[in-house]
């Protein structure tokens, strides 16, 4: 609806260009950076570990109340785009200040406020697209999102080794400010081609009243993927260890190892997104966590490198069904509120992301074996509150 006016905005004709721009600057942006973060605050900050887990810890909760908030907001107004505008501003302005400042609480500063609002980009990003898709009346809807899913994985693919290749060549300050000049050209982007989409439909009466029997498998659903993503989030930190130090392996293989997941992760996705069009996208989920417990399965008893490899296909199955098909799931559980939606199932992979850390601690002592047996209880526990949580 017009704000003004109160007539309906038409849907865009082709919103998506623009928004795969969006998608891959700000993708690529966020992964240049991501994986070097820790690194920064040890060597340029000369941070000790308290410091630097206090920082991490600091900014990944900020960020998830921040994008919590800007979610129930972007549902009850018609300013989705401002909000992904403000998003891009945000991580631009943050990451030049990561450029040039080296004062840790400036820093933590800008991490819990400017970064925590950029964190919020991916969510409406999501959020966007599922209300120009239901604009449209598009029966897409798990296609498309698995589509722009997968772009965030090529980011991932692509963005540490540049990443890594800019620290080498232009240190710290010219890392950052390439990240923040992605950030400003998506805010260019935004600016120059993405329409405004208007408020979002308003519920039906059948929708309000369902609610408070949707908030059960809501609730089911936000625990279950936490478990599920944080299974795979302590086995891909601990998979350069196991392969060193349990299985006799080298770096190399190791990267070969989680490089093979995802270059086999981007097809799946697109599969399985084409797949959930005509089977229903919960069957899959409920398929992949499945295929989780067989991987962890695998991978606990692998004696060799290769076997450890090749199971690398059942984990990039087990990513492309939960992770893949996770945002249309959670947005089908509250069909009304597309940005509550999207920023839940967002934040239940930085809540499993957090969980990996203390995880990967106790793997380091009982051996890095066992990580794969915690990812396995996790697995199980995680089917069964999908299970359970079918709608009654």
């Amino acid at each position: 609806m017009d704000v003004l006016s109160g007539t309906r905005v038409p849907a865009p004709a082709k919103p998506f260009v623009p928004l795969i721009s969006v998608s891959l600057l700000t993708g690529t942006g966020y992964a240049l950076v991501g994986p070097l973060l820790s690194v920064f605050l040890i060597k340029e900050m000369n941070a000790g570990p308290f410091a630097v887990g206090a920082f991490l810890l600091t900014s990944a909760l900020s960020s998830i109340a921040v994008s919590t908030a800007i979610g129930r907001l972007s549902d009850s107004r018609a300013i989705r785009r401002l909000l992904l505008l403000a998003a891009s501003a945000a991580g631009a302005a943050a990451w030049l200040l990561f450029a040039f400042v080296r004062e840790y609480w400036v820093l933590l500063v800008v991490s819990v406020s400017l970064a925590a609002v950029a964190g919020s980009q991916m969510p409406q990003m999501f959020a966007y697209a599922r209300q120009a898709l239901d604009r449209s009346g598009s029966t897409r809807v798990p296609l498309v999102m698995s589509g722009l899913r997968t772009l965030v994985s090529v980011s991932w693919v692509a963005g540490p080794p540049l990443g890594a290749l800019l620290m080498s060549g232009a240190g710290f300050t010219g890392l950052f400010v390439t990240t923040a000049a992605c950030y400003a050209l998506s805010a260019l982007v935004i600016v120059r081609w993405l329409p405004e989409l208007g408020r979002s439909e308003p519920a039906s009466p059948e929708v309000v009243a369902d609610r408070s029997g949707r908030r059960r498998e809501i609730v089911l659903a936000g625990l279950a993927f936490v478990l599920l993503q944080g299974a795979t989030s302590v086995g891909v930190a601990a998979m350069p260890l196991f392969v060193t130090e349990d299985l006799g392996g080298t770096l190399a293989d190791s990267g070969l190892v989680l490089g093979l997941c995802a270059a086999l992760e981007i097809p799946l996705m697109l599969g399985f997104g084409a797949l959930a069009v005509r089977r229903g996208q919960r069957v899959l989920v409920l398929s992949g966590g499945v295929v989780a417990l067989a991987y962890y399965g695998v991978v606990l008893v692998s004696q060799e490198t290769w076997q450890v490899m090749a199971a690398q296909v059942l984990h990039a199955v087990v990513i492309s069904a939960v992770m893949g098909l996770g945002i249309s799931y959670f947005q089908d559980l509250a069909p009304d509120r597309p940005g509550y939606a999207t920023t839940l199932y967002t934040n239940t992979y930085k809540i499993s992301s957090m969980l990996s850390g203390p995880l990967l601690g106790a793997a380091q002592h009982f051996g890095y074996r066992s990580a794969y047996g915690m990812g396995l209880v996790m697995s199980v526990l995680g089917l069964v509150l999908l299970l359970a949580a079918k709608r009654r």
